[in-house]
């Protein structure tokens, strides 16, 4: 419901009238994703989606550099502004009419970067530089509204007024130097390094502004949500490029069994990272330590890019069978198991990040994992099939399922208890 109401009789009447931005209560009871929030990830997500596209298409023709270029640029362009906004609207979001208008100004960014995204691989695949004029201009349309959203809350949070002009300073140099990069002629190396300099200004500006001037009255589960909902829709996201590519595949061959397998494959595969996504318990942890946020926050960055590289690489397996793929059935099941290696391993360490705990357990369960995804590409190497290959790439998150519900539960439940008390 809108902070801002009238009440007639016992109903309450949302409205969307300008308010003053104080900050949100951190403590407060019942907190949960808007109704403008959600509309603002699914953007975020088409935008994800054309990256895991156009990072498919680039494995499939066996031109990896340009696909891992590309798509960490792209991920980061996407994501990160994406986490930006979410942490502001868990401490400032008013929910007036104004609010909602600067976050229509970023979902029109966003659309940009993911309409920029095609141009940004084909430039990297060709070695003719990078254009990332589109992308920039996105990125820059979101964060200059950013700016508008930091500048409003230093005004009228006056007890958060240095955090947020912190932010302000921050954004709006590196917003400079992303211009830089899409006007100059720069090669590839020189836009990469200019690049990591810029991400390291953007990094600093949160971790200055938070552990620094007194942090931003944000709220553990509400952000713990909004996590998880970004997540579940990336997932699904697989899921849709999955049914998209089989979908041509019938079409032209008819149901075989490889097609099956691949379909079984993958909605099973997305069903396990979702499962080992909610194992660990993340608001409770950041309501008590908030000081873990900021390695749980940008660190759930590999998560999300992981994600999203798992939907590619079930995207280059639909392309494998229909004969459109020019590598071999190895470097296929590669492109599989590699983001989901990447995803578990992530979550494993952003639990150890979280609860402060990491034991012999945990990596037997990492080893087994790895064995488990080490032995799809082996296989394909024997002459197995790539569909029964994937078939075991997707036992990988059962591992950790498994454990977990046998007896991993109990050593979880004790070191939740620690990381609340310590």
């Amino acid at each position: 419901m809108s902070p801002a109401h009238q009440e007639t009789g016992a109903t309450p009447i949302p409205t969307h009238r300008l308010r003053r931005m104080l900050g949100r209560d951190p403590h407060e009871q019942g907190r949960v994703a808007t109704p403008l929030e959600l509309p603002f990830d699914l953007v975020f997500v088409v935008a994800i989606g054309q990256a895991a596209s156009q990072f498919a298409h680039l494995l499939a023709e066996g031109h990896v550099g340009a696909a891992i270029g590309g798509f960490v640029f792209s991920m980061y362009a996407v994501i990160w502004a994406w986490i930006n906004y979410a942490w502001f609207a868990s401490a400032f979001d008013t929910d007036d009419w104004v609010h909602r208008l600067v976050t229509m100004v970023q979902m029109v960014g966003v659309t940009l970067i993911g309409l920029g995204l095609p141009a940004v691989f084909h430039s990297l695949d060709s070695d003719h530089g990078i254009d990332n004029g589109v992308v920039v201009a996105g990125y820059v349309v979101m964060r200059v509204a950013m700016l508008f959203h930091w500048l409003r809350a230093a005004r009228q949070a006056p007890q958060c007024a240095a955090t947020c002009r912190t932010y302000v300073w921050t954004i709006g140099i590196a917003q400079i130097g992303w211009i830089a990069t899409a006007l100059l002629p720069l090669t590839t190396a020189q836009a990469a390094a200019a690049a990591v300099l810029l991400l390291a200004i953007e990094l600093g500006g949160p971790y200055l502004a938070e552990t620094r001037h007194g942090g931003t009255p944000w709220h553990a589960h509400h952000i713990a949500e909004r996590y998880s909902l970004l997540a579940i829709i990336a997932l699904g996201e697989g899921i849709v490029g999955t049914v998209a590519s089989l979908s041509a595949i019938v079409e032209v061959q008819g149901w075989t069994v490889d097609a099956v397998l691949i379909a079984v494959a993958g909605m099973g595969l997305t069903f396990g990272m979702w499962w080992v996504y909610f194992l660990v318990l993340a608001g409770e942890v950041l309501h008590a330590r908030r000081d873990r946020s900021f390695q749980w926050g940008y660190g759930s960055m590999i998560v999300f890019a992981a994600i999203a590289a798992t939907g590619a690489g079930l995207h280059v397996a639909g392309l494998a069978i229909e004969h459109k793929a020019h590598i071999g059935t190895v470097a296929v099941v590669l492109s599989l198991a590699v983001p989901v290696g990447i995803y578990l391993l992530a979550l494993y360490w952003l639990y150890s990040v979280l609860y402060r705990d990491w034991r012999w357990f945990h990596s037997l369960l990492l080893a087994l994992t790895g064995a488990v995804l080490a032995t799809a590409p082996l296989l394909a190497a024997a002459g197995v099939s790539m569909a029964a290959c994937l078939l075991v790439v997707m036992l990988a998150p059962a591992v950790s399922v498994v454990a977990y519900e046998a007896w991993g539960y109990r050593r979880a439940g004790e070191a939740l208890q620690l990381a609340l008390r310590h």
